[in-house]
């Protein structure tokens, strides 16, 4: 029996095989299933000769219908959806930067039946992540990947654990870049270095060594994007 076949029948016990009756004439889950698999199989980015690294975030879009469908059954289809792509990861030697993470959306452009998978890489964040009420008040942060750090004096970006904000992105080097920020009158001065990483930094697009950050300035290193928020000073 094949995995996508062991895969029907977990669903099937899990939610009484409504699933599979109420697909068979329109998305049908193997076809998810394959379509992740596909999705992972063709972003794959050669790390070694036994290692690749594969997007973590999906998005899959369907038609109203199919999708109202999908969030009838509750929890269990994304937990075995993930359960089927990181036991198909492993498989191939594939390597997640985080957590796997699939959602479900609605495209008005496609009809019952019809889907397609969005993904990227999305590296895992090591920091003390900062509450709404603190960014309120910050001078300076870091947004990435969805999380948010204070910059206060320097701050060392890298993939090893002696930097102070680890990211888990195999393009970045274990010390890459470093942050630094002092006062400036009534705003904070933000100045980003490269420490000699092996590939580089981006800041809005260009290739540079060093640049002075404006408010929405965004740092990319490895597939990850930075942005620098600056806020002038709250009297």
């Amino acid at each position: 029996m094949s995995g996508l076949q062991k895969f029907e029948q977990k669903l099937e016990q899990l939610i009484s095989g409504a699933f599979a009756k109420a697909f068979r004439s329109e998305v049908k889950s193997v076809e998810i299933v394959a379509a992740l698999q596909r999705e992972i199989d063709n972003n794959a980015q050669v790390l070694s000769r036994q290692r690749r690294l594969v997007p973590n975030d999906f998005f899959v879009e369907l038609s109203s219908s199919d999708l109202s469908k999908l969030e009838s059954y509750g929890p269990h289809l994304k937990e075995e959806l993930k359960r089927q792509l990181m036991d198909h990861a492993e498989a191939q030697g594939f390597v997640f930067p985080g957590r796997v993470s699939i959602e479900f959306g609605e495209a008005k452009d496609l009809t019952i039946g019809r889907f397609r998978v969005r993904s990227r890489a999305q590296a895992a964040v090591s920091g003390a992540d900062m509450s709404d009420t603190q960014v309120s008040r910050a001078q300076a942060y870091l947004e990435i990947n969805g999380t948010r750090h204070p910059l206060h004096g320097n701050l060392v970006v890298g993939r090893g654990t002696d930097a102070d904000l680890r990211i888990n992105d195999p393009g970045i080097s274990r010390r890459h870049i470093e942050f630094r920020s002092k006062q400036a009158g009534d705003r904070v001065r933000v100045e980003v270095y490269d420490l000699g990483s092996t590939n580089g930094m981006l800041v809005n697009g260009q290739k540079m060594a060093s640049a002075t950050l404006d408010d929405g300035s965004q740092v990319r290193i490895g597939t990850t994007v930075i942005t620098a928020h600056i806020v002038e000073e709250r009297r």
